[in-house]
């Protein structure tokens, strides 16, 4: 039976609550730039570091003295590499317990780093759930020791890099920013945006873009190893509005939920970031001369479509409408970095 179009407008809206409240959606294509992505395949094209940041009762920070040669016997946080066929839980526990000797559990992602889909960082906020510190004696090549840092005692540090990382993981622990966000193991090939892209005017109205084909649906598209992850958000805006692009910002505000398997080497080693992205008219306007320019009523709207696979769906239903607002002007979701 042909689903009609109100029909699909409702369960387009109905996944987007789903995404809204964390879960996750199964990937059925891609709809941008997937002839520029290769399948994401581990070892070979994509690296996935995963990151620990934990915290005993007097809010020390677990670390790990390195045992690597080109950083020996400086510390860091519990970190390393996802290997085939691991979750990225599964990556983050092992890391854990062979570095620090402490079973732990992910409370949530705190935070996703990327220097485009062939590098992305996940950093959590686990637990420990037992085991024991490791000791010198127990050194070893995935290292020396660990230790709980008071985070004042001068420690020799393998990079700075992590200081904000703690320093977020605090702020999460004292007041939590945004839901519990862990991954969930559902699988596609390719590091992919998945688009929540929204426009709002100051009468809080409400659209969403859509791909129409072949029922509509949010925009999926693929991340290039060219540019960051969030570029994929900017395509697609640039393939639906090719001449107001430039009169607006995509602005990606962080991923609502995240989605990785990894069971099959190179063929389920993709990540899909559900994303929220905010499309804000660029009310700085200038004319031939450089001279500023009033914004007209246009902004009310969301720019015309030139690209006959979109369509706006302006959303009706007062709740998710509510919940989008509220969500574009908190932004309290899992932030999204680029390292470019």
């Amino acid at each position: 039976m042909e689903v009609t179009e109100a029909e699909q407008r409702r369960q387009v809206e109905e996944q987007v609550e789903k995404l809204l409240g964390g879960q996750g959606l199964e990937v059925s294509g891609c709809d941008v730039a997937l002839e520029q992505s290769k399948p994401a395949t581990l070892r070979k094209n994509v690296t996935y570091i995963v990151c620990a940041v934990i915290f005993n009762d007097k809010e020390e920070v677990l670390m790990v003295q390195e045992a690597k040669p080109d950083c020996y016997k400086q510390w860091y946080l519990p970190a390393g590499r996802v290997e085939v066929g691991e979750s990225l839980q599964e990556a983050l526990k092992r890391e854990v317990k062979e570095e620090a000797g402490f079973e732990c559990e992910p409370i949530t992602l705190l935070l996703i780093q990327e220097q485009g889909p062939q590098w992305i960082r996940f950093i959590f906020q686990a637990r420990v759930t037992g085991g024991t510190l490791k000791t010198l004696a127990e050194a070893d090549q995935e290292s020396l020791q660990a230790s709980w840092w008071d985070r004042q005692s001068p420690l020799p540090l393998r990079g700075r890099d992590i200081l904000r990382l703690i320093d977020c993981g605090l702020k999460y622990r004292q007041d939590p920013w945004h839901p519990a966000t862990l991954p969930m193991g559902l699988s596609c090939r390719h590091v992919l945006q998945r688009l929540v892209l929204v426009f709002s005017n100051a009468q809080q109205q409400v659209w969403l873009l859509l791909i129409k084909a072949p029922a509509l649906h949010l925009p999926m598209a693929a991340a290039l190893r060219t540019h960051a992850v969030t570029w994929a958000a900017n395509m697609v805006v640039q393939e639906a509005v090719p001449s107001s692009y430039y009169d607006h910002d995509v602005n990606t505000l962080g991923v609502l939920s995240l989605q990785h398997d990894g069971r099959q080497h190179g063929r389920t080693d993709g990540v899909c970031f559900n994303t929220l992205v905010a499309l804000l008219p660029d009310y700085v306007r200038r004319d031939e001369d450089g001279e500023k320019v009033e914004a007209t009523g246009a902004e009310q709207r969301p720019p015309a479509l030139e690209n006959p696979r979109y369509v706006w769906h302006l959303v009706h239903k007062q709740s998710l409408r509510e919940k989008l607002l509220e969500k574009l002007k908190n932004t309290s979701i899992l932030p999204l970095h680029s390292l470019y």
